[in-house]
């Protein structure tokens, strides 16, 4: 399987500050590897919006793939409460 580039809205990086130690190392890895599979198991299609997410916790990744140019763009990242607003 072919290896994905990552990109990182300047926003996520924003987002990630807001959280504590522990959930940001799994949910830094958790991004990380969508470069080796961009669709892991548990990853959901959004409806209403473009883009995937995947669950780490209580915190959801939204991110969407290009598979032509293999690139992987994480575009947001929050609490599940809050990130569908």
């Amino acid at each position: 399987m072919a290896t994905y580039n990552l990109f990182i809205e300047k926003a996520v990086f924003k987002q990630l500050k807001n959280i504590s130690g522990k959930d940001y190392h799994k949910i830094m890895t958790a991004i990380s590897n969508l470069v080796n599979d961009p669709r892991p198991y548990g990853y959901k299609k959004l409806r209403g919006r473009p883009g995937y997410r995947i669950r780490e916790g209580d915190y959801r990744i939204i991110y969407e793939i290009k598979d032509k140019i293999l690139t992987v763009n994480v575009i947001e990242v929050g609490n599940r409460k809050d990130i569908y607003e």
